[in-house]
């Protein structure tokens, strides 16, 4: 967001629109994060609503960055040509524009980056305090609950955990005779039914076997499964390959 550089018109909208795109992923990411951390077992820990206040804002930051940079292209002097009988722009109309948009410009993406420094901010602080309220936790369990503490969820697994939380169903088709049984979320996320199977085995979830596979059974994340939502998400296994980012030409005009 920084370092984005444009030229009004086409390759502003080339180059911002993906960054709103992605402004409005983070929002509904965070608020996955958020849905699944008012329904788990964490919100018993002493400190917990300050975290969850606190990540309500970085959805709202988020958001707002999102509104910025939607305004980013509503300021932009785009091409098109003028209604019939109206002259076209020549060179000396066309800079006017472009000189009186950018200033416009330049502002909301100094809105949404200031946003979007609150959100990490926010997170930074949120994954902190998170990792300090469980460990105080923890710290005050017996022992004999502290030794009952199940093994570490795999990323995948606790990602797949995050989107059963806010709702899924389990579902059986019929494929040339062959029952094929297949997860759905409701916020999309996909999860393969081994993935679901191991946390079934864990017990961390179940299914509503009162009804029908071929209509849809109902998967609720049990009270063990909102406890392994509620620890930090695991971190993936770091790759040996050293990822090579692209190259990226700075276009003429405006270098934010």
């Amino acid at each position: 967001m920084h370092d984005v550089s444009y030229t009004p018109g086409t390759d502003a909208l080339r180059r911002i629109g993906p960054l709103l795109l992605h402004a409005q992923d983070l929002t509904a990411t965070a608020m996955v994060r958020l849905t699944a951390l008012d329904n788990s077992a964490y919100t018993h820990v002493a400190g917990s609503r300050a975290s969850l206040d606190l990540l309500s804002s970085v959805v709202s930051s988020s958001s707002l960055a999102g509104t910025d940079l939607a305004h980013v292209l509503l300021a932009n002097p785009y091409e098109g040509a003028q209604f019939a009988g109206y002259p076209a722009d020549d060179e000396a109309v066309r800079a006017a524009r472009h000189a009186e948009a950018i200033p416009k410009m330049n502002g909301h993406l100094n809105d949404a980056v200031h946003q979007l420094d609150l959100c990490a901010t926010g997170c930074h602080y949120l994954a902190h305090g998170i990792a300090e309220d469980l460990a105080s936790a923890q710290d005050h369990k017996p022992p004999a609950v502290q030794q009952t503490a199940g093994a570490t969820l795999s990323p995948a697994q606790y990602d797949a955990l995050t989107a059963l939380a806010v709702g899924g169903n389990l579902y059986e088709s019929s494929t040339r005779g062959l029952g094929i049984t297949r997860v759905t979320t409701q916020d999309g996320t996909r999860v393969s039914i081994a993935t679901y199977r191991a946390l079934a085995k864990r017990s961390l979830v179940i299914a509503d076997t009162g009804t029908s596979l071929f209509q849809g059974q109902k998967i609720t994340v049990t009270e063990a499964g909102q406890r392994a939502l509620a620890e930090p998400r695991p971190r993936a296994a770091l790759s040996t390959a050293a990822a090579t980012a692209p190259k990226v030409t700075a276009a003429q005009g405006v270098r934010r």
